[in-house]
């Protein structure tokens, strides 16, 4: 978890599951695996052959659920989604998954990612008659699976899918069935696992360890998995043809995923130590100590103390339950208020020579504050080491960036944003440094280091999008 929210914002996690007894339960253990990926709201819904049930709340799986909201849910067949909006306000009637009616049955869809074409989607919906109920952009997705006039709800769902651009991966279920979706860049994870005779969905693989749940594969960009009793077992679609360079979101590494996750066939933890291991080369300074900011950056900071040979530590303490601030309080408080997430350790910091390790710079305000921090801490000197790029552009893939004016990188050099911060020296992970350490290079989305976006978009249409990407 992040020590600020001067940072990118989690994403959205989705978890779905048929064919077993404790359906419920275990999309409530997958959804606690997942809470990383969004905080803002939770939502199960579950199916026992004949109707639909569900359960939805503002804030943390555990506050949402409790014994008398699970048990209210019935059935062998669930889904699950933990919400992080990308854009807009966080109300309950925009927590997913979206239940809706239509002349074929009840229907639910989870959705991580953002459709990049769904304002144009929606404006000719409704210039058609079609009555939106949340500002999501998901709901389209509703829309256009019931205009189609196919006679399966498979194919209905593939003739919507190939009217959508962007990011996103789905899980969606009606009485019998569960599905789950990837776009044909791959951007979002999905992953596919069974346990025993049962099949399961979840955007990380950390999920299927809590459930016991062996991992069968990720879900292939441009995928439809269909799994239903009759025939019982996995129907695959390859609604759209997969892309020969993908576009998975490299933040997945930095930052989004579980460090226990395998993710786009590789292992988060290995990978961002690697990137720490690159940083150090690119980016040597003399020190005391490497210490992380917790807890996003410990295994990038492990690596550049491995190849360094400097020794690590932690040197930060962090409050884990602190959540985010409503208060909006004079500057003084505020600048406290950062001390109540992130206290420095001072028999690790006193007169030492400080390397701290984070994972992304944003708007800068709070990589200043942690200067601060570890200086109050007793350091002596402080060399702030970011093992990635520096983020000049917005993510409009999934990823709650700032806008490009307020990225301090997109307008300050790197000396100009070591000034403002004070720290006694800044180095950033180059491009060419974070794509060697990874093994698929040309499979990797980097739009948010160098503005190069795979996905064609309006962007003064997207700056200004009611719609609350997922």
């Amino acid at each position: 978890m992040r020590y600020d929210d001067d940072k990118p914002k989690d994403e959205c996690g989705v978890f779905g599951i048929f064919g077993h007894p404790r359906a419920v339960e275990l999309t409530y253990l997958g959804l606690r695996a997942l809470q990383h990926r969004g905080q803002e709201s939770s939502g199960i819904v579950a199916s026992d052959g004949e109707r639909l049930t569900s359960h939805h709340g503002m804030g943390l799986v555990a506050a949402v659920f409790d014994t008398d909201a699970l048990a209210k849910l019935q059935g062998h067949v669930a889904i699950g989604h933990n919400r992080y909006s990308t854009a807009g306000e966080s109300t309950l009637d925009n927590a997913q998954p979206l239940v809706r009616n239509y002349r074929h049955g009840p229907l639910a869809l989870g959705h991580n990612g953002t459709l990049v074409n769904a304002q144009q989607l929606r404006e000719e919906r409704e210039n058609a008659g079609s009555i939106f109920s949340t500002t999501l952009d998901t709901e389209v997705v509703f829309h256009l699976i019931a205009r189609s006039r196919l006679p399966f709800l498979p194919d209905r769902i593939v003739e919507a899918l190939r009217a959508v651009q962007g990011a996103y991966s789905f899980v969606m279920m009606n009485q019998t069935m569960l599905m789950g979706a990837r776009d044909p860049h791959g951007f979002r994870p999905l992953w596919l696992g069974q346990l025993g005779d049962a099949y399961v969905l979840a955007s990380e693989t950390c999920a299927l360890d809590v459930i016991e749940a062996t991992p069968i594969r990720e879900v292939e960009p441009g995928e439809l998995v269909v799994v239903r009793s009759n025939p019982r077992g996995i129907e695959s679609v390859q609604f759209q043809p997969k892309q020969p360079e993908l576009s998975q979101c490299i933040f997945e590494y930095i930052y989004l995923a579980r460090p226990d996750s395998m993710m786009f066939g590789q292992s988060v933890n290995s990978t961002r130590r690697e990137f720490g291991r690159q940083l150090a080369r690119e980016h040597p300074a003399k020190a005391d100590v490497v210490i992380p900011v917790p807890d996003s950056a410990t295994i990038s900071a492990l690596g550049y103390a491995e190849e360094s040979g400097i020794p690590f530590d932690l040197g930060l303490s962090r409050n884990a339950f602190v959540g985010r601030s409503f208060m909006n309080p004079a500057q003084t408080i505020r600048e406290l208020m950062v001390k109540v997430k992130l206290n420095p350790i001072r028999d690790v910091l006193e007169g030492k020579r400080v390397i701290v390790v984070d994972d992304s710079i944003m708007r800068g305000t709070n990589g200043r504050k942690l200067v601060k921090i570890v200086r109050q801490g007793g350091a002596t000197a402080v060399h702030l080491r970011i093992a990635s790029p520096p983020n000049k552009f917005s993510c409009f893939y999934g990823v709650d960036t700032p806008t490009r004016s307020e990225l301090i990188a997109s307008s300050h050099t790197i000396e100009e944003i070591r000034k403002y911060i004070r720290a006694d020296s800044l180095g950033y992970l180059g491009i060419e440094g974070l794509l060697k350490a990874m093994n698929a290079p040309q499979n990797f989305c980097t739009a948010c280091f160098d503005g190069e976006y795979p996905v064609p978009f309006d962007e003064q249409r997207s700056q200004k999008l009611p719609l609350l990407s997922e």
